[in-house]
């Protein structure tokens, strides 16, 4: 069973979380081969203070 943990900021909203959700099982279905009810996905919504690239804060960007 394909589990997958998706990392993004907060923000998006309950629609568009689900479309996402619909799409990346729908991709995962196809490439793996396996149905649609072994896919688990996580979403974590982690704010843009604690999330840094290049040395900074995604907040300060």
């Amino acid at each position: 069973m394909p589990t997958l943990h998706l990392d993004m900021h907060p923000g998006r909203t309950l629609e568009q979380k689900r479309a996402f959700v619909r799409e990346v099982t729908r991709a995962t279905c196809e490439t793996l081969n396996c149905p649609a009810e072994s896919v688990e996905i996580l979403i974590r919504e982690i704010p843009r203070d604690q999330w840094a690239s290049g040395g900074q804060l995604r907040s300060d960007q």
